[in-house]
Parts: structure tokens; C-alpha cells; sequence
């Protein structure tokens, strides 16, 4: 199974919940794909045993080829070659590496170059003998998107994979939650909190992923997302509570079910609810 968490806005808890869940399971796997700031290892603190470096290609001109006709600069559509009347410029960081300067060069005289984009890190939680990928972005690299795609690829069948993606709803957050069974949406009970989970379920609803929310720092005084979630008829899974010493935990790098174990079975809980909510949904497709 896999299990997406993510969220509309940064800050809302969406680490926490991926992080916990992940530690609260048995047989799971914590797959960090919020490749451009991940920071699931401060709580996680797993064992690295190895890092594998991610590459992608880029062009490079053969001059005794090159009759600089501007070619691999009219269908460059992230404008990352300029061609000059006697040399081409190659803006690697602009390059998205689609290869179509390549395939459509009439002389042939554009091949790739290997550049690294970033490190995959490989590791076990212990003692509950988590499996642990994190993705990291090289700096100054503009797309995530293929590195995530490369932690994604790490995803193993057998187990439940926990994949905590980028905040907000924008491409880093769609690669990942696209090969999701069901995701978590973790919101605050606040009008940003409000606003950016309205995006958030707009992106899930256009590439048909089943979700839930999770509201965070929940308070009894605050009804702004179990208003808008039943005008939507969207579940509520799990709260949070606005709990200091919850607070205190997390600013030492501390995980919430270890500090608290009574929250272990919350966490169970709300597995079995997408477990059954998924088994559900699979039978009303058979009917």
C-alpha cells in the first residue's frame, strides 16, 4: 500500500504525521520526496548505509558537427540554448532534460552529459527496522520533479510506504502523490490553513486520488475545517490536539508515539480507516 502525506501550505505538521504513521506501522517504509528541504531524518534519525547519486542529462554541442542553424534552440521549450553565430549556449539550469534538442538536431552534433541533481540516502530506523529513503536536491537545481520520481521508484510493493511530499499544490506535490492508493491532507484549523487545503483538494480531485484530512493543532473552539469538510462531504480521519508538550517534543526532534506512546494506537487507527476506506471504495467499483 501506499500512503501519501501531504498538505496545502508548510508548517501545518505534515512531517509529524508521515513520520509517525510510519513509526506507529510494522513492515513500513518512510519515503522522503520533499527532495528540496527534506527533514524527516532530524526525527526519524535513521542508520544511512549507503547514498546513491541521481543524474540527468544535458546537452553538450560537437563543433566539428555544429553548423549552428538554431534548431535545438526553436524546440528548446525551457529556452536553456542560444545559439550564437559561431557557439551555442547551454544553460544547464534552465535544461529540463526533455532530450528534444538532441532528437531534433539535423547534424547530430548535440549529445548528453551526465550531471548529478541530487542524492538518494538509504537507511533503517531503529530498533523498528524501518526502511528509510530520502531524497536530496543538488542546490541550484530548478526541478525536483525527476528526482522524485527517482525516490518514488524505491517504493517497495510488499510493505506500506509512507511518501511525505512537498507542501502546497504544485508539481513536487503532484509527482508524488500521483502514485498514491489514498492521501493524508494535514491542515490547520486557521483561514491560510483553510484557504490552501481548498487548492490542495482541487489538485488531488483533477488526478483522482482518494483523500482524507488530518487536522492539526485541533481545537474545540475552532469549526473552520469541519465546515468546509462537511459542505464537501470530505472525511475527517484524525485530529491532532493543540497539545504543548506535543509542541516541546517536536522542537527537540522528538517523535510523538515514542514521547506519548497512547498515540501509537491512534495512528494504527487511522491506517485501518484508509485500509478500510480503500477496501470499500474497491467493492462499490466491483458492484
Amino acid at each position: 500500500m501506499i500512503i501519501a502525506v501531504a498538505s496545502g501550505k508548510g508548517g501545518t505538521g505534515k512531517t509529524t504525521v508521515a513520520t509517525n504513521l510510519a513509526l506507529a506501522l510494522q513492515n513500513s517504509v518512510y519515503l522522503d520526496c520533499d527532495v528540496e528541504e527534506p527533514n524527516g531524518h532530524l526525527f526519524l534519525k535513521p542508520v544511512v548505509e549507503k547514498s546513491e547519486t541521481v543524474t540527468r542529462p544535458v546537452p553538450r554541442i560537437n563543433y566539428t558537427k555544429c553548423d549552428f542553424c538554431g534548431e535545438c534552440s526553436r524546440v528548446c521549450e525551457s529556452h536553456a540554448i542560444t545559439v550564437l553565430p559561431n557557439r551555442v549556449l547551454v544553460f544547464d539550469e534552465l535544461c529540463n532534460s526533455c532530450g528534444a534538442c538532441t532528437y531534433f538536431c539535423p547534424q547530430n552534433a548535440i549529445w548528453e552529459e551526465k550531471i548529478p541533481m541530487g542524492v538518494i540516502r538509504i537507511g533503517k530506523v531503529l530498533p523498528e527496522n524501518i526502511g528509510f529513503f530520502e531524497g536530496c536536491l543538488t542546490i541550484g537545481e530548478l526541478s525536483p520533479s525527476p528526482l522524485i520520481g527517482k525516490v518514488v521508484q524505491k517504493i517497495e510493493p510488499e510493505k506500506i510506504n509512507i511518501l511525505d511530499a512537498a507542501p502546497g499544490a504544485s508539481c513536487s506535490m503532484i509527482e508524488t502523490v500521483r502514485n498514491a492508493d489514498y492521501c493524508l491532507l494535514i491542515t490547520e484549523p486557521t483561514p491560510f490553513g483553510l484557504n490552501d487545503l481548498e487548492l490542495a483538494v482541487e489538485a488531488l480531485k483533477n488526478i483522482e486520488v482518494p483523500f482524507g484530512i488530518v487536522i492539526n493543532k485541533a481545537r474545540s473552539d475552532s469549526t473552520i475545517i469541519d465546515a468546509y469538510c462537511e459542505d464537501n462531504n470530505i472525511p475527517i480521519l484524525m485530529r491532532f490536539p493543540f497539545n504543548r508538550r506535543l509542541a516541546e517534543a517536536y522542537s527537540k526532534g522528538e517523535l510523538a508515539v515514542r514521547v506519548f506512546p497512547e498515540l501509537k494506537e491512534q495512528f494504527q487507527n487511522l491506517f485501518n480507516e484508509i485500509k478500510l476506506r480503500l477496501q470499500t471504495s474497491v467493492n462499490v467499483l466491483d458492484g
